[in-house]
């Protein structure tokens, strides 16, 4: 599960003092957890307890009463990759199954983005109740998941069903859900994506640069990965990062230094991906001490790099799929269509920074993507999160065509 985001919901039943045993697991198999509180729940664990292991606020209320801030359902729920409610009390299911909304938890689940789990616990007769068993097919007719309730002892001292799988079955639950997420066409391949700036050295301690983050390519990167590719990110230096099973990053500086990662990976990849701001110049010398200030005017010769996205398109097989990045001030679909002739490109994504919300350190981004059959496709100005699903969307589709 690393790198995977779970909200989870705790309602006001005993079986909420497992959720902690829970919490420990998810965080341990590396996913990022937040937690949502009824009220009620809270007679049950404490919430103090929750954000501690959790590593995060605890929303309970819509409002911080102490200091007025309000907590966002519509964040929440577009935060997660999965909302998993554990434990489900009758009453919450109740409401769930009705649209009922008095509470942030509820709020949450109606405003989710992504699918949601839930793990019953009641009494064996309120599990066996015909509106409890109504009210979970509503559920799973809404397309929620239900984790079955087991038989065992139960808080009223009787034996029957309505015991709250236990932390290690829901947790196999959910990475059973991500596992599932797993797009076919993605599982069996390879990509490189390069992202990030260059550092081209003038001496030890100064650089020529640009202010690329790298959060596109990282973006990139993590949407192929979540859909089952086998990643390397040729990352610059940058202060951005990621974390995942199906990505090997590979951190670089310089544009040289870029060049020979991507050498030695491409002949096996399927998709390149290339986002990176690589630096045009470098010095023609570095300098092996600090230049110390002297003259009023200081003159650097500078050398052009190597261009990677050409080497690339050059050494392109045919059943490999090229991507490449334009970022212009002026004439961007003029120059976006030389840039994909001249470098053997299959695709390549505009940008502009005379978009607002677009460019170099932010979290946003508005493209436009062209192809070697003169389609082009306008996108609106998008999260880069959205904007990495939107760029990988059309080369799968590009290449099953």
């Amino acid at each position: 599960m690393r790198g995977k985001r779970v909200l989870l919901g705790i309602t006001g039943g005993i079986a909420a003092y497992k959720i902690a045993f829970l919490i420990r697991l998810l965080k341990k198999n590396g996913a990022e957890v937040k937690v949502i509180m009824t009220p009620a729940s809270c007679d049950f664990i404490s919430p103090l307890v929750v954000s501690t292991l959790s590593g995060n606020a605890v929303g309970i209320e819509f409002w911080n009463k102490k200091d007025g801030t309000w907590n966002n359902h519509v964040e929440y729920g577009l935060w997660a990759d999965v909302m998993v409610i554990a434990p489900l009390t009758a009453n919450t299911l109740s409401k769930m199954a009705n649209g009922a909304c008095d509470n942030l938890l509820l709020a949450t689940w109606l405003s989710m983005k992504s699918n949601t789990m839930v793990a019953p616990a009641m009494d064996l007769d309120m599990y066996a109740h015909p509106s409890t068993k109504e009210n979970l097919e509503r559920l799973e007719s809404f397309g929620v998941d239900i984790i079955p309730a087991t038989s065992g002892e139960l808080a009223s001292g009787l034996e029957g069903e309505g015991r709250m799988a236990e932390p290690e079955s829901i947790s196999d639950a959910i990475q059973n859900y991500f596992d599932r997420q797993l797009e076919p066409w993605f599982v069996s391949k390879k990509a490189v994506i390069t992202a990030g700036p260059t550092y081209e050295a003038i001496d030890p301690v100064r650089f020529i640069g640009n202010h690329s983050s790298g959060k596109m390519g990282i973006a990139l990167a993590q949407n192929l990965a979540d859909r089952g590719m086998q990643v390397q990110l040729v990352l610059g230096p940058t202060k951005e990062g990621i974390d995942h099973e199906r990505i090997e990053v590979i951190r670089v500086s310089s544009a040289n230094e870029m060049l020979e990662a991507v050498q030695n990976r491409w002949n096996d990849a399927d998709i390149g991906i290339f986002s990176a701001a690589v630096a045009d110049y470098r010095p023609a010398v570095k300098a092996d001490q600090k230049i110390k200030k002297s003259e009023d005017a200081l003159q650097i010769e500078l050398v052009k790099n190597p261009d990677i996205l050409l080497w690339a398109g050059e050494n392109k097989k045919e059943d490999q799929l090229l991507v490449g990045f334009a970022l212009e001030t002026e004439n961007l679909l003029e120059n976006g269509r030389k840039k994909l002739e001249k470098k053997h490109l299959n695709c390549i994504v505009l940008n502009t920074l005379q978009d607002s919300g677009a460019g170099f350190g932010v979290d946003t981004n508005k493209i436009s993507i062209l192809d070697n059959h003169n389609n082009l496709q306008e996108f609106e100005l998008k999260s880069k999160t959205e904007v990495a699903a939107d760029i990988v969307d059309y080369v799968k589709n590009y290449t099953t065509k």
